[in-house]
């Protein structure tokens, strides 16, 4: 081996790698024995495309990559989600260009279904999450109105599949709509909703309501939910009850059901069997059989998977070597999701039921033995922090079968701040994470409280405290390090994206020094500002975080990193897309034009076309390799310059 300081080893895992043959893996949607789902290639400037899997068949591409540069992406909440459904393998899909609804046939090309609205612009009409109502010969989708200046008005809608009738509104009056869901004999239908300042998994009702011979709905009631429960993907059963995902009463996200008009357990558990809603179609259990639920569930740091006889309530655990689980999509006795661990990246995966028998329909990307050696395993950790508590992470050490350090030498680590805030860290293999490990730096993936996985308390921990609980965790994680870890406290440095970001640009700012470095991707550095500008979705969401605005626009400005540019005193490197709705780019030219003001080292990078997360392969790679030089010459013995 050759020995070689922390930080400088050369790696086979390039920026290259990274993106070559790589994929992001999306929706999954069964249609019978055949399956589909959408996935993003880098390579095609991150468009999103659908896929087919039939019985016994080949994968297939079903969006057609031609001239029409088609994407199967929606804009709804900005986030997206459930951008496509599929009934007798026509599938009905968003563009992500115009947001209009497109049915494709088997072998032909796709024919609007919605129309454009008169006078307003592409995209101005969005729809998401829609299930097939095969009776009344249309689709029931959550809707997103943008026609009206300044006034978004969200509903869910019915749009007739032939295209020759103006959509009907179903529901409307709550600021936003999820998961309409028609119960098997297409009778009932089930729905979600939350209202301003609340955010899905903080407060959301259940409703269901009678559906009518013409397609409206008629006696709506209250299933579930109210102020101090939040709700996840309502389902049906084959035999037409209702199922739901609660964090009533023990505060983890469980398993229950409405059965003769009361709601009640289906298996309880200190695990959480639901995720943040922060796109649709999300999904963590299905029926593979009248009696048969197969779920999903996080339990001290790893996904697992479970069978429940609905009947008798017998559960037990399904054998799989994913630690990540998602989308996942059960029937005639099998179960499609996506999954991933430390050694594996995610892929799409249909896994028998009576067999046990797993098999990789689809890789986001592969791994060859070349590169294995060099992949670092992650070790989910807790660490005391501020307050008596304790936090969570994820800990990467640097890892390579060529190289080893000095004797006496520390280990340089970056910190990884994830998004929403509330959100979580995977430890799914993911390639940019071992293009750090793998030449020589450790990487800490915190989940910081108010991160999900752990409760529904640990979960609203960051009530009034963004930007100060989730900074102290990052800096009370990198101090472990330190201690127990041989982390070099003299080589730390931050990294995240959106509000990630601003936890690094708050972390950089603070009083104690803990970190020499960082870098913010789309980061939100003015908070008033994100107030006044960001989508609706999110538009309430900082009355949780921080309070009301303008009413506490004095904490606003007190935990705005661009009002304490005068304590960030260490190199900061930007990345930021020119189309970014959620975090605007003026937030991240404030920022740096206020550090080059005080002659503070700083780079910026700002990528045309790009939005709130890159897709691009050319502007991943470019960001990747820019912030490991950016480090190279700031952290690491053999760089340019040494902090």
């Amino acid at each position: 081996m050759t020995v070689g300081p922390y930080g400088s080893w050369a790696s086979p895992i390039t920026s290259d790698l990274v993106t070559a043959d790589a994929v992001r893996l999306d929706q999954v949607v069964l249609d019978g024995p055949d399956i589909y789902w959408t996935e993003s290639q880098p390579e095609k400037k991150g468009r999103y495309l659908i896929y087919r899997k039939r019985s016994g068949g080949k994968v297939e591409a079903v969006t057609t990559d031609d001239a029409n540069a088609w994407s199967v992406r929606t804009r709804v909440h900005e986030y997206g989600g459930g951008a496509f459904a599929v009934q007798g393998g026509v599938v009905y899909f968003s563009n992500y260009a115009d947001q209009r609804l497109y049915r494709q046939d088997q072998g032909e090309a796709p024919n609007p279904v919605t129309s454009l609205p008169p006078n307003a612009k592409d995209a101005a009409l969005r729809y998401a999450d829609g299930v097939i109502d095969v009776r009344r010969n249309s689709i029931i989708s959550v809707h997103e109105d943008h026609t009206e200046p300044g006034a978004v008005r969200n509903s869910l809608v019915r749009v007739d599949l032939d295209g020759t009738a103006s959509l009907r509104i179903v529901s409307s009056g709550h600021d936003f709509y999820a998961a309409p869901r028609l119960s098997p004999d297409g009778r009932q239908l089930a729905w979600l909703t939350w209202d301003h300042p609340n955010m899905p998994w903080v407060t959301t009702d259940l409703w269901v309501a009678e559906v009518k011979q013409d397609g409206g709905i008629e006696s709506p009631r209250r299933v579930a939910g109210g102020p101090e429960e939040a709700l996840f993907q309502p389902q049906w059963s084959p035999d037409g009850e209702l199922y739901f995902v609660s964090d009533r009463g023990s505060g983890w996200w469980n398993l229950y059901r409405e059965r003769d008009g009361r709601v009640e357990p289906v298996l309880q558990m200190e695990a959480e069997f639901g995720e943040p809603q922060w796109s649709f179609n999300m999904s963590t259990y299905g029926f593979a059989s009248e009696g048969g639920l197969v779920c999903s569930f996080l339990k001290d740091g790893a996904w697992r998977l479970g069978i429940i006889d609905t009947r008798s309530g017998a559960f037990r655990e399904i054998a799989t070597r994913f630690t990540d689980i998602s989308q996942v999509r059960a029937g005639a006795g099998r179960v499609v999701f996506l999954g991933g661990s430390g050694s594996e990246p995610q892929a799409l995966i249909e896994l028998d039921l009576a067999t046990g028998a797993e098999r990789v329909l689809r890789a986001s990307a592969v791994v060859s033995d070349a590169v294995r050696p060099y992949i670092s395993t992650p070790e989910a950790i807790e660490f005391p922090t501020t307050g008596g508590e304790v936090a969570h992470a994820f800990y990467y050490p640097p890892a390579s079968p060529a190289y080893a350090a000095p004797s006496a030498e520390k280990v340089p680590v970056l910190v990884k701040s994830h998004g929403g805030p509330t959100g979580a860290a995977s430890a799914t293999l993911s390639l940019s994470v071992q293009y750090w490990t793998s030449r020589g730096f450790g990487f800490l993936d915190v989940d910081y409280r108010g991160s999900t996985g752990y409760g529904r308390a640990y979960r609203l921990r960051l009530a009034k405290a963004w930007g100060i609980l989730d900074v102290e965790d990052c800096a009370c994680g990198a101090r472990y390090l330190v201690e127990q870890r041989n982390a070099d406290p003299e080589r730390l440095a931050i990294s995240g994206g959106s509000a990630g970001g601003y936890t690094t640009l708050r972390a950089l700012t603070a009083p104690e020094k803990t970190f020499r470095a960082g870098a913010s991707y789309y980061g939100v550095s003015d908070l008033a500002a994100l107030a006044r500008d960001t989508h609706k979705f999110e538009s309430r969401y900082l009355d949780w975080l921080i309070g009301p605005y303008p009413q506490e626009a004095e904490t606003y400005a007190e935990r705005s990193p661009i009002n304490h540019i005068d304590k960030l005193t260490v190199p900061v490197i930007f990345f930021q897309g020119t189309e970014d709705e959620v975090v605007p780019p003026n937030q991240t030219q404030m920022m740096v034009d206020g550090l080059r003001g005080r002659n503070v080292p700083v780079a910026y990078f700002l990528f045309e076309g790009e939005q709130h997360g890159f897709r691009k392969a050319e502007n991943i790679r470019r960001a990747l390799d820019a912030e490991l030089y950016f480090y190279a010459a700031l952290l690491t013995r053999s760089g340019l310059r040494y902090l």
